[in-house]
């Protein structure tokens, strides 16, 4: 669909996040008049230009027309017109009729230009302040959200009851993953059911049957299921396979706040430049470790690969019952995840993403430029790490996966465990657990050259491609009520540790719930948040798997680390189909 007749999904924000966003304009503005001024050489740069007086139109409410744009410009009338059509050409700038003939428009950002410069924002901001100092918050906290206090930030209000109930016959249907995040969205279901005015029936499945289950419900004429969640990994496959109507054909996505998402989590959930789901979890797998148990041995939180690895080694006391870390090692998924993140803890994605600034670029995986890259000299750091790591891991290391890993760093046999946010319930909600109120948070420590990076996992929730269209209506306005900062806060609130939004992290009372919120909200300011470790692709499912059979027989001692490299890139490679590389 083209710039002119796809909805906007372009987003109002909150007070504390457009007053950022406009200081931050004013200073490019600013900053470029002087260098236009002072340097005789330095012409306007059109495109810039344009881009500030849309986005501040945007953030003030203003209506910006062609005429208006192009007098931004301050470049000739002919240079301006052509820069700003390629702009629209290019999906910066959405244009919306006036009139019922269409023939007078408005300009607005698109979803992308607004993507960019919230990105771009940031970093500058973190720039200034690291070149030039800047302020320290009498608390010792950092303004993540957009430069906002949080100690200024309101409390998000409860969930209010709808004033028109949704009616669609049998209630609203869910499927879901059944985690503890969408537990306490079951247990909640009665509060819901009054906010919506009608039932939701939910059914939960582990990860792999989840994934059966929405693909056979694809298949069927119509869908059984109004909601579906969706790993983020799924989403190239789901919207290449037709599982997943695109979100933008049925509403106006400016209603979810796009920019109150966590930059990365609602990244993950386009393919080809279009949403197909909301985050309803955001969930980066972090490295938990126990304070306590540091500070006695006098070691300082790892930072690097070397430094858990001597930290490990330490703290791994088998006669004790004491292990020094525990991952997710169980064959097949569970280990495919960790070998794809520990790539990227080296310092590489498991495709051939073009690098770029904070990252790799996933913009374009839609073209099916890529292909695996396991056996290479990272592959092989990784694969040597992996070897490592299993010398101070308990005896039942390689069947652990996603729980099993965390059940006994919550018992305190453990020093140290490598999970997602989501699974932090099981030592922090329970005051007898060892680890409780002694657990601080990490980003993946990184090998040489690599900076450290928090995976992002979780789900996002979709609308299956076969609803019926007379349900799609009540699908859109409970997918919107689930997905909420009232919702979010909700679930914080009943005990989940995930949370896919600045404004519900920023929540005072939040904030009090848990330090995980403002680990987490300190490593997406940093950039450290990052879903390429995991990037959506079609085959992904496949390359787990494959990575996670070839490794396994490695770390039993069937194959060696090369040969398990070179195995996993063979498979990989025959995975992708030909029109799949470059």
């Amino acid at each position: 669909m083209n710039a002119m007749g796809r909805h906007s999904q372009s987003s109002p924000v909150s007070p504390q996040a457009q007053t950022e966003m406009l200081e931050i304009l004013s200073f490019v503005n600013e900053f470029s008049d002087e260098l236009e001024s002072a340097l005789d050489i330095i012409a306007p740069n059109a495109p810039l230009r344009m881009a500030l007086h849309l986005l501040e139109g945007h953030f003030e409410g203003k209506t910006v027309t062609p005429t208006s744009l192009i007098s931004a410009s301050r470049a000739p009338y002919a240079t301006a017109n052509r820069r700003m059509k390629e702009m629209v050409e290019d999906g910066l700038i959405e244009l919306r009729p006036r009139t019922r003939t269409g023939k007078t428009f408005s300009m607005h950002p698109s979803e992308k230009l607004l993507s960019q410069w919230v990105q771009l924002s940031s970093r500058l901001r973190r720039l200034s302040e690291s070149r030039f100092g800047g302020q320290t918050s009498p608390q010792g906290t950092r303004d993540y959200y957009f430069g906002g206090s949080y100690a200024a930030a309101q409390s998000i209000p409860p969930l209010r009851v709808r004033k028109d109930p949704l009616k669609v016959p049998g209630g609203i249907r869910v499927l879901v993953h059944g985690d503890p995040t969408f537990m306490v969205m079951e247990n909640l279901k009665r509060q819901f059911e009054q906010v919506v005015g009608t039932e939701i029936s939910q059914r939960a499945f582990s990860i792999d049957r989840l994934r059966e289950e929405a693909l056979r419900n694809a298949k069927r004429e119509v869908s059984r299921y109004d909601i579906v969640a969706v790993d983020l990994p799924w989403i190239g496959e789901f919207a290449d396979k037709g599982v997943l109507m695109p979100l933008d054909q049925v509403m106006d996505l400016a209603r979810l706040d796009p920019a109150d998402f966590h930059t990365a989590g609602w990244k993950a959930a386009h393919w080809d430049g279009r949403a197909y789901g909301v985050p309803a979890q955001t969930t980066p797998e972090l490295l938990f470790y126990r304070r306590d148990m540091f500070a006695e041995a006098g070691l300082e939180p790892p930072a690097t690969t070397d430094d858990l690895l001597h930290a490990a080694r330490v703290l791994h006391n088998p006669r004790r019952g004491q292990h020094g870390i525990a991952w997710n090692a169980a064959r097949g998924t569970a280990l495919g995840h960790t070998v794809l993140m520990t790539l990227a803890d080296f310092g590489q994605p498991i495709l051939d993403l073009p690098r770029i600034a904070g990252g790799f670029d996933t913009d374009h995986l839609a073209t099916g430029a890529y292909r695996a890259t396991i056996d290479t000299e990272a592959g092989l750091q990784a694969a040597e790490f992996l070897m490592e790591l299993l010398k101070y891991s308990p005896p039942d290391i390689l069947s652990m996966s996603w729980y099993e890993r965390i059940r006994p760093y919550a018992a305190g046999t453990i020093a140290m465990a490598y999970g997602y946010t989501l699974l932090a319930p099981y030592f922090e909600l329970d005051e007898s657990s060892p680890a409780h109120g002694q657990t601080g948070y990490l980003p993946h420590p990184a090998g040489p050259g690599a900076s450290p990076v928090a995976p992002v996992g979780g789900y996002v929730m979709g609308i299956p491609a076969n609803l019926s269209p007379d349900r799609i209506p009540a699908a859109v306005e409970a997918l919107t009520v689930f997905t909420s900062p009232e919702a979010q806060k909700l679930y914080v609130q009943n005990g989940s540790r995930t949370n896919p939004r600045y404004s519900v992290g920023a929540d005072p009372e939040v904030r009090r719930m848990s330090s995980i919120f403002e680990a987490v909200d300190g490593m997406s300011w940093r950039d450290e948040l990052q879903f390429w470790p995991r990037p959506p692709v079609p085959e992904i499912c496949g390359i787990i798997q494959i990575c996670g059979e070839e490794f396994h027989d490695m770390l039993r001692g069937i194959t060696s680390p090369r040969e398990a490299l070179r195995k996993a890139q063979d498979r990989a490679d025959a995975l992708i189909p030909p029109n799949r590389t470059p």
